[in-house]
């Protein structure tokens, strides 16, 4: 009975964090547009944060994300997923391997886990009421 009411405490936590997660890569795509005066469009902010969710959804059932939240599964993912996503955006978007890619992956990495570090110890916090 209790592991039953665990599981469901987990699922629940999952789906606020996964939706919580994605916002925060829109919340970064938006904010990238805008520091480079770019429109804040759907088009946009898909074209930035699309590739970098995709990969993060990909992984996060085989890293258990979602189903068993912490912060070295969070850490697992991000490294992993924000990595790929920007490989995948550069390759989408026909864009040369130089010393740009490094650049904003950089900054990638560097702005996604402060917001996500943020975003989770207010769930956290959240959560433990």
């Amino acid at each position: 009975m209790q592991r039953r009411s665990l599981t469901k405490r987990w699922a629940k936590l999952g789906r606020t964090l996964a939706w919580g997660d994605a916002l925060v890569f829109v919340i970064w795509a938006g904010v990238g547009l805008r520091v480079h005066h770019e429109p804040l469009t759907i088009g946009g902010v898909l074209r930035n944060a699309g590739p970098i969710l995709l990969v993060w959804f990909l992984l996060a059932p085989f890293l258990r994300t979602y189903r068993r939240p912490s912060w070295r599964n969070l850490l697992w993912n991000w490294a992993l997923a924000v990595v790929a996503g920007v490989w995948l955006r550069f390759i989408l978007l026909n864009q040369p391997f130089n010393e740009a890619f490094f650049i904003f992956l950089a900054v990638t990495l560097f702005i996604t886990l402060a917001f996500l570090l943020v975003w989770r110890a207010l769930a956290a916090l959240w959560g433990s009421r």
